[in-house]
């Protein structure tokens, strides 16, 4: 049995399972939550045409899993336009910014099939109907409104929200969506800290100059492999655990998993000493083993590679 297991087999996680949140799923919940999902209720967002509110769908890998078939807003709204683009995955209940799209290499994925009416709600309604009170792991693509989602939320939730998960973007692709600086200068002000960052890019030339300088179509696609410029950004950000009142044993043992998961081993270990010293459980003088050693490990590989002693020396302010 893996710590994982074994730290979620606890009495603390069947009175109160890990509850998980992926909006923008489409036909794959989030992959990092395949070693917790049968300990964990999973709520999922993915609009399409069923006449339906939502359905708890059985499944072998979730503890329970919550399929909703509407669009999650920050608002009191029951149905949005919702602009349904060329590259599905491009849709949102923002209208595509075809002007400042003209300039780079994908604004075609970005061009309006139809505009639809699709069902809508809040995410505090759906914790109210489903008779949660909690968030543990945020996850949001919404394309446009990863931040007003979150803070729809309110304190009282985010604030013990242990992980979030963001795809902001760096480039004008929408009007009036949430940009990366706007989440980095709100999540700064947050309990927060930011744990991974992958930045994404896309060529800065347009497709009508490589249709009329550079044959068309099958240049478009050549074009495609140069080098990018930033255009979106997946992020994640921890808790830090400062506001420690709001935080019991479960909290610290599901922050260690969520840290083991993305591989953040020092923030783990760091966690793990402070709830050893704060409940006296035996399993987090385990943990604190299991992480030196891991730790350990790594240091041992890092010498392994002969680190320059110039770098040592600025390390150690010399």
């Amino acid at each position: 049995m893996s710590l994982i297991e074994k730290i979620l087999q606890r009495e603390e996680f069947k009175e109160k399972p890990p509850v998980l949140i992926d909006i923008g799923a489409s036909n794959s919940i989030n992959p990092k939550w395949k070693k917790i999902a049968k300990y964990s209720i999973c709520i999922a967002f993915e609009a399409d045409n069923r006449d339906i509110d939502f359905v708890e769908k059985k499944s072998k890998d979730y503890k329970k899993l919550f399929l909703f078939n509407k669009i999650v807003i920050d608002n009191d709204n029951k149905e949005i336009d919702f602009y349904l683009t060329k590259f599905p995955y491009c849709s949102s209940v923002l209208k595509p910014d075809s002007k400042a799209l003209e300039d780079w290499v994908f604004s075609n994925m970005f061009e309006v099939n139809e505009v639809k009416k699709f069902a809508s709600i809040k995410l505090n309604d759906v914790l109210n109907e489903l008779d949660l009170t909690y968030v543990d792991w945020f996850k949001t693509d919404s394309q446009g409104i990863d931040l007003r989602l979150f803070k729809s939320l309110g304190k009282n939730i985010t604030d013990k929200i242990l992980a979030a998960e963001f795809e902001p973007g760096i480039l004008d692709s929408y009007n009036g969506e949430d940009k990366l600086h706007e989440l980095m200068q709100y999540m700064d002000t947050q309990p927060f800290w930011m744990s991974d960052i992958g930045v994404k890019g896309v060529q800065r030339i347009s497709k009508n100059l490589i249709e009329i300088y550079f044959n068309g179509e099958e240049n478009y696609i050549l074009a495609s492999s140069m080098k990018t410029a930033p255009g979106w950004a997946e992020v994640t950000y921890t808790n830090d655990l400062t506001n420690a009142d709001l935080f019991d044993i479960r909290d610290y043992l599901l922050s260690i998993v969520f840290a083991l998961i993305d591989k953040q081993y020092g923030f783990a270990f760091d966690v793990s000493v402070k709830a050893n010293e704060k409940f006296k459980d035996p399993l987090f003088e385990e943990l604190n083993n299991y992480l030196k050693k891991k730790i350990n490990n790594y240091l041992l590989k890092q010498k392994a590679l002969k680190v320059p002693k110039s770098i040592i020396r600025r390390l150690k302010g010399k």
